[in-house]
């Protein structure tokens, strides 16, 4: 691990092109567990098990495990655990983070007409989105296997519809563990703003740190000084924003983006340096704001899905949950 003092700033814009880690292992495992542990009695019972919350948190780690599989799948992915906001909220000047655009197209070429692109400046608001989004999509197959199991009469097709839907579960898991993960990056303070490991090469009235800040905080002292009983005790109650989550999301990484400043002034104050409560109290607030917006984004996913459509040709899950159609044929696929 490295330590707290700088080498070149060079270095530092270097190692975030590279793709510099949000939280390391525990901080990661104490997101998806915490937030599997406080789903609420609406969300399915196979999820709400502390071996479920243990799975979610292991998997939580994969998005930072699968680095180094190759150059195109790093250059492609590593952009998308961080975002590059700047003081003002905006995204290479071009983009805000309070009106994002509803595809990564869109952000691509807005981003690109004021001179930047999003393998630069990061993409981490659609890894959040997109990966709620298939979550939202498999809660709505696993409602459609079990319903349609429930009304089948035939022992076959009801043998395929429980498989399928035990195959749906281990696949929630490993999303889960994706949007954890995106979720998870999104709390840590330095991974939505430019100042991600030293402040930069940035007007600094304040004369905040240009040390390489940004492994020490998420990996060492996480893993010293929280415990995952200080996750649980700061979570907050579950929030419906009645937003579309394109909003939520950029409202999420705008707190984050607010939590800049006061990490650079507890760093400078030296609260990050030791066993100072205040550092601690800080980064077990941001990880139950991690923890906090999976569960309220899985609860949102499993709401969603009630009203979504499943197979081909596409069925709708309410009238599959009603009894009113038989969704077999569409589910194992006609050709």
């Amino acid at each position: 691990m490295r330590g707290w003092l700088v080498s070149a700033l060079g270095l530092v814009i270097a190692a975030h092109a590279a793709g510099a880690y949000a939280w390391g292992a525990s901080g990661h495992r104490m997101i998806g567990e915490a937030a599997i542990e406080s789903l609420p009695d609406e969300i399915p019972a196979f999820l709400r098990t502390p071996a479920a919350a243990a799975e979610v948190g292991e998997l939580s780690r994969e998005p930072d495990r699968s680095r180094g599989a190759g150059k195109a799948h790093d250059a492609d992915r590593d952009p998308g655990h961080f975002v590059d906001a700047g003081d003002d909220g905006r995204i290479g000047g071009a983009v805000s983070l309070s009106n994002l655009p509803p595809t990564r197209e869109a952000y691509e070429t807005a981003l690109r007409a004021s001179g930047g692109t999003s393998w630069k400046l990061g993409y981490l608001p659609y890894s959040i989105v997109e990966d709620w989004q298939q979550l939202a999509e498999d809660f709505a197959y696993w409602r459609a296997d079990a319903a349609a199991a429930r009304h089948a009469a035939d022992p076959a097709r009801k043998a395929w519809l429980e498989a399928d839907r035990a195959r749906r579960e281990g696949l929630i898991l490993a999303d889960l563990g994706a949007l954890s993960h995106f979720v998870g990056d999104g709390s840590m303070p330095l991974h939505a703003s430019v100042h991600f490991n030293g402040w930069g090469d940035f007007p600094n009235p304040q004369g905040y740190t240009q040390d390489r800040v940004h492994t020490p905080f998420e990996g060492a002292f996480v893993r010293q000084f929280v415990a995952l009983a200080d996750v649980r005790t700061r979570m907050r109650p579950f929030r419906d924003c009645g937003c579309p989550m394109e909003a939520r999301v950029g409202a999420y990484l705008a707190d984050d983006l607010a939590s800049v400043i006061p990490f650079y002034e507890l760093q400078k104050a030296g609260g990050l340096a030791g066993r100072d409560p205040k550092g601690r109290d800080f980064a077990a607030a941001q990880l139950a704001a991690g923890a906090s917006e999976l569960r309220d984004e899985t609860v949102l996913a499993w709401r969603a899905s009630e009203a979504m459509t499943v197979g081909w040709p596409a069925v709708e899950v309410r009238a599959i949950e009603a009894g009113g159609i038989d969704p077999y044929d569409s589910l194992a696929g006609q050709d």
